[in-house]
């Protein structure tokens, strides 16, 4: 019995899901659920040049500049058809994007932001799966609807960002 005979013959693979712990009874239990991604956010050094490099050198469809304050932020947006690049940048001093560019001299991925069908229901239950979040409410984001970040260290290393859809 050689490899050409196994080859031939390849053993028969079945895939259960255990009863007790299936995808859909997990999603069931949730009072609220993860959408689409809405965005992927990047520091940049350098504003202008970063909608240059999006607009003027691979063609996308790029915002206007818009200030943030209360996130210490100016955004822009570059449309990707599926969702969006968010370039970030310092707006004064204590924005966390100017401490994330002293680490990150060129700039580079900050966050993703997920949308969310009731981000108050996902706030009460993160909360108790001891996930911490940035902020004791949320905050109006760039597209004007709530947001609220949770911390890296419990997911995995990535800031991630939820937005009510």
């Amino acid at each position: 019995s050689g490899l050409l005979t196994r080859l031939q013959n390849p053993a028969p693979t079945t895939r259960t899901l255990s009863s007790s712990n299936s995808f859909s009874q997990n999603i069931a239990s949730y009072l609220w659920k993860l959408g689409r991604l809405n965005h992927v956010a990047i520091a940049v050094p350098d504003l202008e040049k970063a909608q240059s490099l999006y607009k003027d050198v691979l063609g996308a469809q790029v915002s206007e500049t818009v200030a943030l304050p209360e996130h210490g932020v100016y955004t822009v947006f570059v449309e990707l058809g599926n969702t969006k690049l968010e370039l970030l940048h310092p707006l004064g001093e204590k924005s966390p994007i100017a401490s994330f560019l002293q680490k990150n001299k060129t700039g580079g991925m900050h966050h993703i932001c997920i949308e969310v069908d009731d981000i108050k229901a996902a706030m009460t239950e993160l909360k108790k799966k001891k996930i911490r979040i940035l902020s004791e409410e949320p905050k109006i984001g760039a597209h004007g609807k709530p947001v609220i970040f949770l911390h890296p260290k419990d997911c995995h290393g990535v800031l991630v960002e939820l937005e009510q859809a």
